[in-house]
């Protein structure tokens, strides 16, 4: 059998060869009912709808886009414009209507695939912007039957055309789909822009079929395996992780009813597979967290006290020492009393693997998800390399690194500023319409710059410290690197968001983001009223609160790099302010220049700071918040 090398030819593969065509492929939940696909239906419904875009006119090169959350129309839809050799363009569902504007214009954009009416109604309103906008395809009907938009049609509808077309023209799918060759553009991916407007990835075939193989070459994925599919499919990790391990594994992927029923269905199916990005982790934590405080006074002391063990247990296996004989006992103990239901709950009990990437995750989180059971591993990667550079394997993970580099995938270490520059297969083929950047990111012998400082350790791992033009210094010459402060502070379960500073300044100081959940819950059980999320972070009480989860995270750090003051932001950071990106990666520049007067009264000596807030709304409206920040010395 010949050589695969392009992503429809594996899906040609699946649909037709008797091993996989009768497999479950994906599965949707919709009114509570499960629904499965087999890679043949997977087949049969790619074809009948790239066969309805071809009689609409688009061909090879033409750019689609896909707006939802994760459906199978919608994966159904980038699959069918690279069979026709066009280009895949996902978009952030949750971005506005302004945001979403600049990526499907300079994507050029001729077709997009909206998931409902929401979706819809953006699209439309920003159509004037869209000169090469043909047809806005929809899934979900409710809502729309009224419209009379002369680009609007109906999946349905595209498929039919589909089925008159392919009747009409035998064969023009298959011929379609042999033309499509390994170094085309298969996906159009825009980074989430920490530093500026995104820029459009562009990832071949070859690019997702060869990083692909090298992750199953380091992974144990089997044709049975589960997968959740619930992150954005604007993500890199959703499209390799996600569609192309499915694909050229087999295994199947999973499609949640909705962002609110995620930890309900999470159970229902029972994973084999899962990747997160830290805040899925992290807040998986805190909800644990956060039930075990409102147990009985026995159950908190069972929870808290088989934490510890795990946490112990896990410390000792990531430094290689071995577990004493009584911590053992405690720890198969706990297996029965705490971890394994704490496993059922959370939905992980089939889990064999589990990864985490798209930024650090804590240590402290890392080391209690593996410490009860769950085989949490690290994954590193960005867009511009396909989405994987090193995962960890099994038995070797521990929080410091990100494991070794997988098969085929070079690492060196700049030794001017700690650069690390990575060579693969996976390496991008540039920056849509943007030369200059491209060759600003790529040395001539083929390397790629990540921005990100790190080191590989004696055991040939790799280390990623932050990014590299964050890593500063405090005033005195001490080393600081933000994120390990924001990190651990980020462990406390009524601290969702984190911004430290201290290069070039004599100490550390954090503005902070309290978890709205987890802190109202301890209100409410305090008998504390509150009406919002100002009120509750205004309270002098609760910044006592977070006071003490600073000074019990300081105790684990030197004293040169502990916090010594903080303020409670009045809002979350958001990604519709500019503030953090879709994928909750804070934009330092712009939050040092938003929150400028912040940094001046912390090293002023000020107790109080006044800011307007630009404020943005869900419909993309704008207004401005004051607000009155007090700045409380740290313990």
């Amino acid at each position: 059998m010949a050589e695969l090398v392009t992503i429809p030819a594996y899906l040609l593969r699946n649909g037709s060869d008797g091993g996989y065509a009768n497999a479950p492929a994906i599965r949707e939940k919709d009114l509570g009912i499960w629904r499965t696909y087999t890679w043949s239906d997977y087949l049969d419904n790619v074809r009948d709808f790239s066969l309805g875009l071809a009689s609409l006119g688009f061909g090879a090169n033409d750019k689609l886009s896909v707006i939802g959350n994760n459906r199978p129309r919608l994966y159904w839809g980038q699959f069918a414009a690279m069979c026709l050799g066009g280009q895949a363009v996902p978009v952030y569902h949750e971005a506005i209507a302004t945001e979403m504007s600049f990526v499907l214009a300079h994507s050029e954009v001729s077709v997009i695939v909206a998931v409902d009416q929401e979706q819809v109604d953006k699209v439309l309103e920003i159509r004037d912007q869209l000169p090469n906008l043909k047809w806005l395809i929809y899934d979900y009907p409710r809502g729309l039957l009224r419209y009379d938009e002369d680009i609007l049609k109906s999946f349905e509808e595209v498929q039919a055309l589909g089925r008159d077309f392919g009747a009409k023209n035998q064969g023009y799918f298959e011929d379609a789909v042999a033309k499509v060759q390994p170094d085309d553009v298969a996906l159009i991916n825009y980074t989430s822009g920490t530093t500026g407007s995104p820029k459009g990835v562009l990832l071949s075939h070859a690019n997702f079929v060869r990083t692909t193989q090298a992750y199953l070459d380091a992974e144990d994925v089997r044709m049975s395996d589960d997968f959740l599919a619930y992150l954005p499919l604007a993500w890199v990790g959703e499209t390799l992780y996600g569609t192309c391990v499915s694909l050229m594994s087999g295994c199947a992927t999973n499609c949640p009813e909705s962002p609110e029923t995620l930890q309900r269905d999470l159970r229902e199916i029972g994973p084999t597979g899962m990747i997160g990005a830290p805040r899925v982790w992290e807040g998986m934590l805190s909800t644990l967290q956060v039930r075990a405080s409102d147990s009985s006074p026995l159950k908190q002391w069972v929870f808290n006290y088989f934490q510890d063990v795990a946490m112990e247990v896990e410390a000792a296996r990531a430094e290689g020492r071995p577990v004493s004989g009584g911590l053992g006992l405690k720890h198969a103990i706990g297996e029965f009393m705490v971890y394994g239901p704490l496993r059922d709950q959370l939905g992980l009990r089939r889990a064999r693997w589990c990864l985490t990437g798209g930024a650090p995750l804590g240590p402290d989180v890392f080391r209690f998800f593996r410490g009860i059971g769950i085989n949490l591993k690290q994954v590193y990667g960005m867009t511009e390399m396909t989405g994987l550079v090193s995962v960890q394997p099994d038995g070797l993970a521990n929080s410091d690194t990100v494991g070794p580099p997988c098969k085929g995938i070079e690492i060196k270490v700049d030794e001017g500023n700690s650069e690390l520059l990575v060579r693969s297969a996976g390496i991008f083929k540039g920056y849509f319409k943007e030369e200059e950047k491209t060759k600003e990111v790529l040395t001539d012998d083929g390397w790629y710059r990540t921005g990100d400082a790190g080191l590989l350790n004696e055991n040939g791992h790799l280390v990623v410290i932050d990014r590299a033009k964050d890593v500063g210094k405090l005033s005195d010459g001490t080393p600081f690197a933000p994120q390990f402060i924001e990190l651990k502070l980020k462990y406390s379960p009524y601290i969702n968001e984190v911004v430290a500073f201290g290069d070039g300044h004599p100490y550390v100081t954090a503005m902070i983001a309290i978890d709205f959940e987890a802190v109202g819950n301890w209100a409410d059980k305090s008998n504390l009223p509150y009406t919002n999320y100002v009120d509750l972070s205004s309270k002098d009480v609760v910044r006592d609160l977070i006071a003490e989860e600073v000074r019990k995270i300081n105790i684990g750090i030197p004293e040169i790099s502990r916090v010594k003051r903080f303020l409670l932001l009045t809002k979350d950071l958001d990604a519709d302010d500019n503030e953090v990106t879709r994928t909750r990666k804070l934009r330092r520049s712009f939050i040092a220049e938003k929150y400028g007067p912040v940094v001046e009264a912390f090293y002023g000596g000020a107790q109080n700071v006044d800011l307007k807030l630009d404020v943005t709304f869900e419909d993309g409206s704008r207004s401005q918040v004051d607000s009155h920040l007090t700045i409380q010395d740290a313990a």
